[in-house]
């Protein structure tokens, strides 16, 4: 899972803020309010996993590019693999 520069500074912005809420969830957890620190503990949770899992609209142009160039455009590694074991199954 290989972050871009712009996911990568997107996904410390949300670091910057869940971790301290998260960190105010587990003390209040521990100061005996369940409730409320679970459910900080899970915003902050929240804060991290949804816009790395969450498609948004303005992510779908991206995705349908994506797509088509990834089902046009074969990985160079897979072909030079590929070749490198029917040279292999040839010689033997």
């Amino acid at each position: 899972m290989r972050l871009g520069i712009l996911e990568t500074v997107g996904l410390a912005a949300s670091l910057i803020f869940a971790v301290p809420l998260g960190l105010f969830g587990v003390e209040t957890l521990l100061s005996g309010q369940p409730v409320l620190g679970g459910g900080l503990v899970a915003v902050a949770v929240l804060m991290v996993v949804l816009p790395r899992r969450l498609t948004t609209p303005a992510d779908l142009p991206g995705a349908v590019v994506e797509r088509v160039v990834g089902s046009a455009v074969k990985d160079p590694d897979a072909d030079a693999g590929d070749k490198g074991e029917n040279e292999n199954e040839n010689e033997g």
